[in-house]
């Protein structure tokens, strides 16, 4: 109760647990280091304050106030109230020796000077005093916590040993943290692993550090591990993912610092830990290549983003609402993703002013309602049909949604003066076997398209697309008056883990109900990438935008499907193949056993990003994709089920898969 109320007094003046710690060692520090020399005075003549000299008495009476104004003076100068005491190490107990070297020579000195000649003894013992009562109460804490951890165990409780991987300031930290919280008493850290050899044969607060990686398997069995905690924030990310691979096949529960921040903070703690997930084992570093030069163009302008309730959308949404646009406006078919990401956003950012609409990116009087009142400076174009299996079905929709979709999206864009405009890609639209790449390459020319008829000054050729008008080509028509050069761009990547659609959420349902996991093929690839990466690239694709460029991000090395299901049966807590079954169903319809980054025909430029590449434009009239567009969409809005047969001779890389 008292503690309680204690908290709430602190909050309510806005007063911090640390700042209350340090006035309470002040207070100490000042009578400790007045102490520490009356104590040397009275020791000097014998424990008898009545046989002090009184000419001694008067100078260290006058001498009190100047010694504690400059020590007070030295501790805060040696950072002596800026410590984490809990942690308490070689670092700090040098500070406190220094501090009172400091103050003992100023003291020895001053007082001589000022006042008169003290005993010699005064001066030894009084700096040994002061030296021991500031070190005492520092170093106390600690000294309490690890008397608490040896207490007597509780074999109500049955405890789980724990290997600790990283015998570094943040291994410490975390074995430390584990050995004085009553909160974890469960663990029982019984060995440490590290690669650095010196360690070996050594030993952290009592716990031995009993290999390097290749022994991991040697000591989970010796040790009888349950948890391995990955403490090594800093190591190289080639390093983490063999790690990782090592501790995912001992069938323990493991857990891993999300990053070196915790060092830094000095928040390496047990409640710091994660779970580690499928993410960490991709096999190269996180990529975040956002800046403030990337977000420089977002401030201040009106955005529009299509399919703004979906995976890549929403966090598109989210990452502009931190940046101070002027206006963000979300566009979905999807009433229930829409709300979603309308009330987090409300709630994140209560200022923003936020726009949220529902309509059709193939509705053309929508899209004309919705540029002509709000007039976006950038759109972001993730609306899309991407599910392959399904669009193989529907090979019609596929085209009107995103082919014909993008036309009109990029069509108003010009028409009313947007800036930049960036279209959300796939590797699937690289020599694509399904419809759904395929339509997906017919996007990307489109957008090049528009961009070299801008760059040309020929916007005249761009033409209104509208199903219920003839879709014939007509001379006569009138093209499009642009008053902005819009900058288009397409920004392509792989697959995206947790997106809605990907294998990883499959394969958790999967998991969830027991199995079995079902892989298409032994021998299937993909390049993956995580929903914050893919964003971070399409928001650094707007910033580096001058017009026509497809942007591909180096997403390393590509992942077997079936390792990718194996490593997530075993993050589950489960063996595969034992606990859960592994099934191979079969190529699907459109699907092929690898992706690809570019055609052979599409170069790589570097950007100053050296993870981003633009590839090369591969040539193709602007001014016959655009009629082959505008008699294709008549095709497919007559459900024509030669569909394909069309697509075949506007994206001459589309070959359809024969399963």
């Amino acid at each position: 109760m008292f503690n309680k109320f204690f908290k709430k007094s602190l909050d309510r003046f806005h007063i911090k647990h640390w700042h209350f710690i340090t006035f309470l060692l002040i207070i100490y520090d000042i009578i400790a280091i007045n102490l520490a020399y009356f104590l040397a005075l009275w020791f000097r003549f014998d424990c008898a304050i009545s046989e002090i000299d009184p000419v001694f008495i008067s100078a260290f009476a006058k001498f009190f106030p100047i010694h504690t104004l400059f020590a007070l003076g030295v501790f805060f100068i040696m950072r002596l109230y800026n410590s984490i005491w809990r942690f308490a190490s070689y670092k700090e107990l040098t500070h406190v020796f220094f501090a009172s070297v400091i103050t003992s020579v100023f003291h020895t000195v001053f007082i001589t000077v000022l006042f008169c000649r003290m005993p010699i003894s005064y001066y030894v013992f009084g700096a040994f005093f002061q030296f021991v009562l500031i070190l005492a109460v520092r170093f106390s804490y600690r000294l309490i916590l690890l008397l608490r951890s040896i207490r007597p165990a509780d074999n109500s409780a049955k405890k789980a040993n724990v290997m600790i991987i990283g015998a570094g300031i943040a291994g410490t930290m975390l074995l430390r943290d584990i050995n004085t919280t009553d909160k974890i008493s469960n663990d029982n850290v019984v060995c440490i692993i590290d690669d650095n050899s010196n360690k070996w044969g050594r030993s952290i607060d009592g716990i031995p550090i009993v290999g390097g990686r290749d022994s991991i398997f040697f000591n989970v069995k010796k040790y009888d591990i349950n948890k391995i905690y990955i403490s090594i924030p800093s190591a190289a990310s080639e390093d983490k993912r063999d790690i990782l691979n090592i501790c995912n096949e001992t069938g323990c529960e493991i857990k891993s610092l999300p990053g070196i921040y915790q060092l830094l903070n000095g928040d390496v703690t047990t409640s710091s830990l994660k779970s580690v997930t499928i993410e960490d084992l991709l096999g190269r570093d996180p990529i975040n290549i956002q800046n403030e030069k990337t977000f420089s163009y977002i401030k201040g302008q009106k955005i529009l983003v299509t399919g703004g309730g979906g995976s890549i959308g929403s966090e598109l949404c989210r990452q502009i609402a931190a940046h101070s646009p002027a206006q963000l406006i979300i566009f979905d078919i999807y009433e229930n993703n829409a709300y979603e990401i309308q009330q987090e956003l409300k709630r994140s950012y209560p200022e923003l002013d936020l726009v949220v609409l529902i309509g059709s990116v193939r509705d053309s009087r929508r899209l004309e309602s919705v540029f002509s009142k709000y007039r976006p400076n950038i759109v972001y174009h993730a609306a899309a049909h991407k599910h392959v299996p399904l669009m193989e079905d529907s090979p019609c929709e596929s085209i009107k949604n995103n082919v014909i979709g993008t036309y009109k999206t990029a069509y108003a864009a010009v028409k009313y003066g947007t800036k930049r405009f960036i279209l959300i890609s796939t590797d699937k639209a690289v020599n694509p076997t399904n419809i759904m790449g395929a339509s997906k390459r017919l996007c990307e020319m489109v957008v090049q398209s528009f961009a070299k008829l801008l760059n040309d000054g020929n916007e005249g050729a761009i033409y209104p697309l509208y199903e219920h008008y003839d879709a014939n080509f007509d001379q006569n028509k009138v093209g499009l008056k642009a008053t902005v050069k819009t900058e288009f761009v397409a920004v392509r990547f792989g697959n995206v883990l947790g997106s809605n659609g990907s294998v990883v959420p499959h394969f958790k349902k999967q998991i969830e109900q027991g199995g079995p996991v079902t892989v298409t093929h032994p021998d299937i690839i993909r390049y993956f990438m995580t929903i914050p990466e893919a964003v971070s690239l399409v928001l650094e694709a707007g910033a580096y935008a001058k017009g026509g460029e497809i942007f591909v991000l180096d997403m390393g090395d590509p992942v077997k499907i079936v390792d990718l299901a194996r490593n997530l049966i075993k993050l589950s807590g489960y063996v595969p193949d034992v606990d859960i079954k592994i099934e191979y169903s079969g190529l699907r319809p459109g699907e092929k056993l690898y992706e690809e980054k570019l055609m052979k025909a599409e170069g790589l430029e570097r950007t100053e990003n050296k993870l981003i590449h633009i590839c090369k434009p591969l040539d193709f009239d602007p001014d016959d994709l655009i009629r082959s567009v505008s008699k294709i969409m008549d095709h497919c809005y007559n459900e024509d089920d030669n569909i394909r047969d069309y697509v075949m001779k506007i994206v001459p890389t589309y070959h359809p898969a024969n399963n």
